[in-house]
């Protein structure tokens, strides 16, 4: 099992967030998908923004955050919008 800091886009404070939330690995992260973690992140720390939504998106797919394409940005953006 690899660290959460191996990834793209997760810093040290990002894996300590999702470890507060049960998603300790690579692995579990893909498995819960963004969507899924953010939802889990927003239920402890309720001031997580798009950014990081877009940070795990970029995460799982193995990206830089800034490099989603638009039209999955949108979508992520519309999750986020309906969290609201």
């Amino acid at each position: 099992m690899s660290d959460l800091t191996s990834m793209v886009n997760i810093g040290r404070e990002m894996s300590r967030k999702l470890r507060a939330v049960g998603i300790t690995s690579p692995e579990q992260l893909r498995e819960a998908g963004a969507m899924g973690a953010y939802l889990r992140l927003k239920s402890v720390c309720p001031h997580v923004c798009l950014v990081h939504l877009y940070a795990l998106e970029g995460a799982v797919r193995g990206v830089d955050f800034n490099a989603l394409p638009a039209e999955v940005k949108r979508e992520l953006k519309g999750f986020s919008d309906q969290l609201r």
